[in-house]
């Protein structure tokens, strides 16, 4: 209900025919998806049926939220079309002039776009900045009951002229920060993505100079006291005007924070391509002739100009019946255990013998194993979030299946019946006997569990 406003007329009948209608929609796309992209990551240009979807966006979203049978590709379509819209907002923000001096924003629209699926806004990060500007305020309060900041209503950027006062504010904002609330640079990990998400700095009270600049200038600008970016070499500072002398240069300045905002999400955007494309799949298109802002260019092109090609392998299907495959005990969709670390997992496919090169086989000492290399191994979702490769031996069943935490889960599975999961059609066609196996050994894991009772 948020998303109507509470004086505008609706005809709910015509929009629950609306939200049918993107429901329908939204089961065809993910299906196709599952079709289609099983075999490989989904590329930049496989979303482009959803660029020409009609009716509201919000309805298209709750049905991605649901059913588990294709929440794996319901969260890469969430994420695209989330993060088109955050990308679109963050192109109108980079487009204002250079006099509109709403940091904040610039710096939350870059954490929505590096996490389009966390519930970030602008009003939830001004609130919690806000709580802490209250804080500033009582400490104030007992240095200077009639300081003027005190009076300061949320929305006004009245800036106070006296040192003195500003100086109050400054070691009432020091306080708090740093004594009260404990805000400290992190310095362990200072490369750690978090430290420049706005949200993330506010929960952690952690950040790097950047990050920490942006929550200072926010918060002394609320209370009146006007601090300027400073150029200083591989870092970003702030200082302090003292009062209206020698302001001559603040465009310069916040031209510079505009800029620094500009150079944080090229950073970004540069980790997210190296993290999720191989080398030679990136390709982003050269800056045309006027473009005044290189980063707005990059927005909103980076996603459209990355080429990921390749050609379809075809997949020989795994027999159980077949000879060589006499040894593999297990099927997918079983829930095992570890033997040796004790992590329950789900099997996702399965090899009559080890399939790794000699390197790997060598570092995970797989020789020191009695049956060595020469044994099943099986490819498993592990509830830690990892994927690994398990041999035989080092694997059995899990007499008290759950359900495996994995984001690729629904990558392979459609359902979790209790016991075990159920292939999707695609995982099916690799391993269509598995299925039988699996319901055969489920019958007797239980049937040997439930005479071991009776005893």
């Amino acid at each position: 209900m948020k998303h109507y406003s509470p004086t505008d007329y609706v005809n709910g009948l015509e929009e629950y025919k609306v939200l049918q209608k993107a429901g329908l929609e939204a089961r065809r796309i993910v299906a196709s998806f599952s079709k289609r992209f099983f075999s490989e990551h989904v590329p930049c240009n496989g979303f482009s049926d959803i660029e020409n979807l009609e009716g509201p966006e919000i309805f298209f979203e709750d049905e991605l939220v649901k059913a588990l049978s294709w929440k794996y590709y319901a969260k890469k379509i969430l994420y695209y079309v989330r993060q088109q819209k955050i990308l679109n907002n963050l192109k109108a923000f980079l487009q204002q002039p250079d006099d509109y001096e709403s940091y904040l924003e610039g710096a939350v629209y870059i954490d929505q776009n590096c996490n389009p699926l966390s519930d970030i806004s602008i009003k939830d990060i001004q609130a919690q900045i806000d709580n802490i500007v209250e804080l500033v305020c009582k400490t104030l309060q007992g240095m200077n009951s009639c300081h003027p900041s005190l009076a300061f209503k949320a929305g006004e950027s009245s800036m106070i002229m006296e040192i003195e006062l500003q100086s109050q504010v400054l070691d009432a904002m020091n306080y708090v920060l740093y004594e009260q609330l404990k805000f400290k640079g992190n310095r362990m990990d200072y490369y750690n993505a978090l430290n420049l998400y706005m949200h993330q700095v506010l929960i952690r009270r952690t950040g790097i100079p950047i990050s920490m600049s942006l929550l200072y200038l926010t918060i002394a600008r609320q209370l009146g006291v006007p601090l300027e970016p400073v150029n200083f070499p591989s870092h970003f500072l702030l200082r302090w005007c003292q009062g209206a002398e020698g302001r001559e240069g603040i465009d310069q300045s916040y031209q510079l924070l505009r800029d620094s905002l500009d150079l944080y999400l090229v950073q970004l955007l540069l980790l997210q391509a190296r993290l999720y494309f191989p080398p030679g799949n990136l390709h982003i298109q050269t800056l045309e002739p006027g473009q005044h802002r290189a980063v707005g260019y990059l927005v909103q092109h980076t996603l459209e100009h990355i080429e990921c090609k390749k050609e379809e392998v075809f997949v020989e299907a795994k027999l159980r019946s077949d000879e060589k495959h006499r040894d593999v005990c297990y099927s997918i969709g079983l829930i095992m255990k570890h033997k040796r670390y004790g992590y329950n997992c789900v099997i996702y496919g399965w090899d009559h013998t080890c399939m790794m090169g000699h390197e790997w086989i060598r570092n995970m000492n797989v020789h020191s194993l009695p049956h060595g290399h020469h044994q099943p191994f099986y490819n498993v979702l592990v509830e830690d979030g990892s994927c690994r490769y398990a041999a035989q031996e080092n694997l059995e069943y899990n007499v008290e299946p759950q359900e495996i935490s994995h984001p690729d889960v629904g990558r392979y599975f459609s359902e979790f019946t209790g016991t075990h999961y159920i292939p999707n059609a695609e995982l099916e066609i690799r391993y269509p006997e598995d299925l039988e196996f699996v319901y055969e050994t489920v019958q007797n894991i239980y049937s040997a569990k439930k005479e071991n009772i009776d005893e």
